[in-house]
């Protein structure tokens, strides 16, 4: 049976190892009972010992607590709670369901775990995840440190953990593909490749099952804890193994110079709407944690997910804090991109708030600053707030930038200005705000929607594999395939769809802004057409490694590309400036085919600017042509006391290795004319040593 429990306290919430013991502290207001539950083994049918929490003596306001002398890191547990099953009320007490503790540290998965027993009227206790005790203090951070790099330094690498090197053709160990050490041994490739941070798709621990019958969730927007590492992203079998494991990531990128952001999931849970299981949040206190319809017995769904995480709660909002502070603290994590971040601005009852509290409580608190915060200022039920998300320290994905760059590399009408805004940092949405011009976080191409590859491949989505009819994925995509539906052995256009992805990369590394590159886009990455590979845990989701051979030429332009990015000087050049001052006080002159002569009419499809920086010794001029024929550009007269004149760094149209070079290596262009191909991108230099 055990030592005798003691009376706990109600902090620190979850299961903490002190004193010979671990104590344990879970909040829950309306409940009449709870039960601590020890396991030996994850698929155990019964608990090896049931801990009944005195609400006399256990209990403190709306937390239970308890003390259990002889446990330790590695104890299987979890909560039964009783209380009132009325719907009506906003109340879904269920005492045959096993609760995962929401402040728990690791969490185990049965291997025949049931997400439908959970939403059953059955006891689910063998096939029910469970919580796992966890000791932080054992492991060695060998001096480790967030590295708070400058977002003007940074360029971000959004990849997913298990699908960076799952594919056979990684290279690596059969135990090894698909986990946190199996990207270790991947890092010198990011590091030659030039990125400065890696952003991880969810590694909170989610429900894979979550999904369509037959179908897995494959990218992890299903959390079920939002402290507890992904176990399946483990390389061993144990639990704790994957903290360890995680942190030897994080530990190993530092290293490398790259910094970490994690794509966190405030916004929903796995729970689902009101037909769905109850994993931990429902069954301890469904009122505090979700926002409920006016009827009570509903979930609200601003996620387009079933349910909406009540995030200004207090309790939910304290949860939320925690939880950024544990992974930055205890985890050592540089940054996070919020999932639907929109949704955070809602009040209880859903509407928009001004001054909404967890967003202000974030950006404002001392253990997050210096912490990359991005938002996805939008959600899935209208709520629009790019150029607009609430706070200063916020930066925003920019919606904007991905759908006008597509516009203009298509070839659609009335897209020249756009551009001009989008490659400024979007003046027109950000201007306002006194902001740097790195708050655009610039990208062409995330998870959601297709790669670059197929952005140049496919006139429409081709999503029959997930099993929806071809519904479901965006239907804007502004994507052109280039005369054929995707793959192709004509010559031509194979050799159009590879001008088109550079120019795509190189306006995107060489725009105002932090920008942000989907991985295996350096490698033409396809999923034939997929964009909404969600469900895809196969080699359609994966990266496939054969494909740095064949496509060696793209990726040592995206790497050199990458390398002048971070070493350059544009325009002001000395970071720091707020956009507005960036733009008043840089020399920045728009061309035509005609100094001075910039075509912003809707037939134009051509754009050039000169950009100098304010100490005078740097020159850019910069062509873009998405005509369908060469066009004849003027350049401007070199500095004086440059007598090389021109020299050409960049023309996406002409033939590797020609196609970019670095400034010591660079061409000189004699003329004061400059042809560009139809469909390419030119990027001159003057230095004025």
């Amino acid at each position: 049976m055990g030592e005798a429990t003691q009376a706990g306290r109600s902090h620190p919430l979850g299961a903490t190892v002190r004193d010979g013991g671990v104590g344990f502290s879970v909040y829950s207001e309306d409940a009449t009972g709870i039960e601590l539950l020890l396991f030996d083994g994850v698929g155990d049918r019964q608990p090896s010992r049931t801990i009944p929490l005195d609400p006399r003596r256990n209990r403190t306001y709306h937390y239970w607590h308890v003390f259990v002398p002889g446990l330790r890191a590695g104890q299987l547990y979890a909560y039964r709670a009783q209380g009132p099953f009325e719907p009506a009320r906003g109340l879904r007490f269920d005492p045959s369901k096993v609760l995962l503790d929401p402040y728990g540290r690791c969490v185990a998965v049965p291997s025949d775990y049931d997400r439908e027993a959970a939403a059953s009227p059955e006891d689910n206790t063998a096939v029910a995840m469970k919580s796992v005790v966890a000791d932080l203090s054992a492991y060695d951070w060998e001096g480790d440190e967030p590295l708070q790099r400058p977002f003007s330094q940074t360029v971000i690498y959004e990849m997913h953990l298990k699908g960076f090197t799952r594919h056979p053709s990684s290279g690596l160990a059969d135990g090894r593909r698909g986990t946190y050490t199996g990207l270790i041994d991947k890092i010198p490739y990011l590091k030659d490749l030039g990125v400065t941070a890696v952003e991880l798709l969810p590694i909170f621990h989610f429900d894979p099952l979550d999904a369509p019958p037959g179908r897995v969730n494959y990218w992890g927007y299903a959390p079920v804890s939002f402290f507890a590492p992904h176990p399946a992203y483990g390389s061993k079998l144990e639990p704790l193994s994957a903290l360890d494991e995680l942190r030897d990531l994080v530990k190993a990128l530092h290293r490398a110079g790259i910094e970490v952001i994690l794509d966190v999931v405030y916004n929903h849970t796995a729970e689902g709407d009101e037909r769905g299981p109850t994993l931990s949040f429902r069954g301890l206190q469904n009122d505090a944690y979700y926002i409920l319809e006016p009827d009570r017995a509903r979930y609200a769904n601003y996620t387009g997910t079933g349910n909406t995480l009540n995030g200004n709660h207090p309790v939910v909002r304290r949860l939320i804090l925690d939880s950024l502070r544990y992974w930055v603290k205890e985890m050592h994590v540089d940054g996070f991109r919020f999932d639907l971040a929109s949704i955070l601005s809602r009040d209880e009852s859903g509407r928009p708030l001004a001054n909404p509290p967890v967003l202000f409580d974030i950006e404002t608190d001392p253990v997050l600053a210096g912490t990359k915060l991005i938002a996805e200022a939008w959600d899935a039920a209208g709520l629009y707030q790019v150029g607009s998300f609430v706070g200063d320290f916020w930066k925003e994905w920019n919606g904007r930038f991905r759908d006008d760059l597509r516009s203009f590399v298509r070839g659609d009408r009335g897209t020249v200005s756009a551009l001009a805004s989008r490659m400024l940092a979007s003046p027109d949405i950000y201007g306002h705000e006194e902001r740097e011009p790195e708050q655009s976080i610039n990208f062409v191409t995330c998870h959601d929607g297709f790669t670059l590859n197929d952005l140049v491949s496919y006139d429409g989505k081709h999503n029959e594999a997930n099993g929806e009819d071809n519904r479901d994925g965006a239907d804007d995509n502004r994507s052109w395939n280039g005369g054929v539906e995707g793959p192709s052995d004509d010559p031509e256009i194979e050799s159009l769809r590879l001008r088109q992805i550079k120019n795509f990369h190189a306006l995107n590394l060489l725009a105002f802004g932090t920008p942000m590159i989907l991985m295996g886009d350096e490698l033409r990455r396809t999923q034939l057409g997929n964009n909404n590979a969600y469900c895809q845990d196969n080699e359609l989701g994966w990266l496939d490694w054969t494909l740095l051979d064949r496509n060696r030429e793209l990726h040592r332009f995206l790497r050199k590309l990458i390398a002048l990015r971070l070493g350059r000087e544009l325009a002001a050049g000395e970071h720091g400036l707020s956009l507005n001052e960036l733009l008043h006080q840089a020399k920045i002159q728009w061309h035509g085919v005609r100094l001075g002569q910039p075509d912003w009419g809707e037939d134009s499809h051509s754009l050039a600017c000169t950009l100098r920086s304010l100490s005078g010794r740097w020159l850019f001029h910069l062509i873009v042509n998405a005509y369908w024929e060469p066009l004849a550009f003027e350049l401007p007269e070199p500095p004086s006391g440059r007598a090389a004149g021109w020299c050409r760094l960049i023309d996406t149209a002409r033939p590797s290795p020609h196609d970019i070079a670095e400034p010591d290596e660079a061409e000189v262009v004699d003329d004061l004319r400059y042809l560009a191909e139809a469909r390419s991108l030119v990027l001159l230099l003057a230095d004025n040593r």
